[in-house]
């Protein structure tokens, strides 16, 4: 067979499968398999999982996580990246089909999202300037001020409202604790500074705790892991056909081994082994 009539075939037989899914589909997959593009949405300031790089490119776990979902979905990936609030307040209305984007799937934004399933595992650790000396685990943070991301499960960590899906609420023995929420690369920069210039302290994911002292020897992690914080896939609510096609496109990454080549990447370890 030629090259152009092996192409031909390759194109039918994507179309017939388009047809046969959308037979059956809700608004998303139906506007997925229609268009053979689907749009993911994550955030740019969260290395190592994604970033803009050297090149001015987006790149990271995420990003390489989502290239794989698409490429094994037969469509064309489109990246847009909006603000953390406007992803996780919902009512996406049709501007993108999903989020790998590292979200925790808490009660909360279950009441606007769906979590077909969860494909990483992240623990939480504090990270504090070389020269502190008072704060060595979690309970020395009360009346400090502590950095985390904005919007994210950390920030309702610090305010004692942390609840994760189907998880026990993790232990929080402090009081007080002043959450000051930013952009992640930021955060650990004012912590640099010195301990208690801008910030005493952050709470991130060990990973990106890893990243950050490796880039500025001044930081340090103390005390133990805090709580492993599950990562889930992100769809708008309402589409159980989609949901079900995210979940079976994601078995077959995690069962073919992609998941963990990636993050043994990005990460040296594989993260993903107890998603489900």
């Amino acid at each position: 067979m030629s090259n152009n009539a092996s192409m031909r075939s390759a194109q039918v037989l994507l179309l017939l499968v388009f047809c046969c899914a959308s037979a059956h589909a809700g608004a998303t997959l139906d506007r997925v398999t229609r268009k053979g593009v689907v749009t993911d949405v994550l955030i740019d300031t969260y290395p190592p999982f994604a970033f803009i790089d050297g090149d001015n490119q987006l790149a990271g776990f995420d990003v390489d996580v989502a290239r794989a979902f698409a490429a094994k979905l037969g469509a064309k990936l489109v990246l847009d990246t909006p603000s953390w609030d406007t992803i996780v307040t919902g009512h996406w209305q049709g501007r993108w089909d999903i989020c790998i984007c590292s979200m925790t799937p808490t009660d909360e934004r279950a009441r606007v999202l769906d979590f077909p399933v969860q494909y990483y595992s992240s623990p939480a650790v504090l990270v504090v300037h070389r020269d502190e000396s008072h704060i060595k685990s979690i309970a020395d943070i009360s009346g400090k001020r502590v950095g985390v991301g904005l919007g994210s499960s950390y920030e309702n960590y610090l305010n004692h409202s942390l609840v994760i899906r189907g998880s026990p609420p993790p232990p929080a023995p402090f009081e007080g604790v002043i959450a000051i929420p930013g952009d992640e690369t930021v955060n650990f920069r004012n912590l640099a500074l010195g301990p208690g210039i801008r910030l005493d302290a952050i709470i991130a994911s060990l990973s990106t705790a890893k990243a950050a002292t490796a880039a500025m020897p001044s930081l340090k992690i103390v005390g133990p892991i805090l709580f492993a914080e599950p990562n889930a896939v992100a769809t708008e609510r309402g589409d159980p056909e989609w949901d079900a096609t995210v979940a079976r496109i994601f078995a077959s990454l995690r069962a073919d081994g992609t998941l963990a080549r990636i993050s043994q990447h990005w990460l040296g370890v594989d993260v993903t082994a107890d998603g489900r």
